[in-house]
């Protein structure tokens, strides 16, 4: 499965660990192709902090964020690390996005997997046989 993450706010980081998780479980390869604000999310200093939920649900945002840890749901970051765990699942972070914003590897935390650039992202993901973008 191939994951284009577009998105870094936490309702969208949740949904592509939770299908990637998903996908492992029935013995798929992920990669994920995280580039503008996706890869702001796998910066460091924001893994653990990034609350911010998407525009169309920023209201529903507060209920949202109390509902998960009534329901002591794990965060993205844990469903990401144990689907990392389980399977082949690739963090890759776009290239042309982290030189723009002068990041390096040290920049990302240890979930990512490596920087690369489009064309290297398009040929591992063209042979998937399931393409998503969040």
């Amino acid at each position: 499965m191939s994951i284009v993450l577009f998105s870094g706010t936490v309702d969208k980081m949740m949904a592509a660990s939770v299908l990637s998780s998903g996908a492992v479980s029935m013995g798929l390869d992920v990669d994920i192709f995280a580039t503008f604000y996706g890869l702001n999310s796998l910066r460091k200093e924001n893994v653990g902090s990034n609350m911010r939920f998407s525009k169309d649900f920023e209201e529903m945002s507060g209920p949202l964020v109390q509902l998960m840890q009534q329901k002591h749901m794990p965060s993205w970051y844990e469903v990401l690390s144990k689907a990392k765990k389980a399977g082949n699942v690739k963090v890759h972070v776009c290239s042309l996005v982290a030189d723009m914003m002068d990041l390096k590897k040290e920049n990302f935390d240890p979930i990512v997997d490596d920087i690369c650039g489009v064309g290297t992202y398009v040929d591992v993901a063209k042979d998937s046989s399931i393409t998503l973008f969040i």
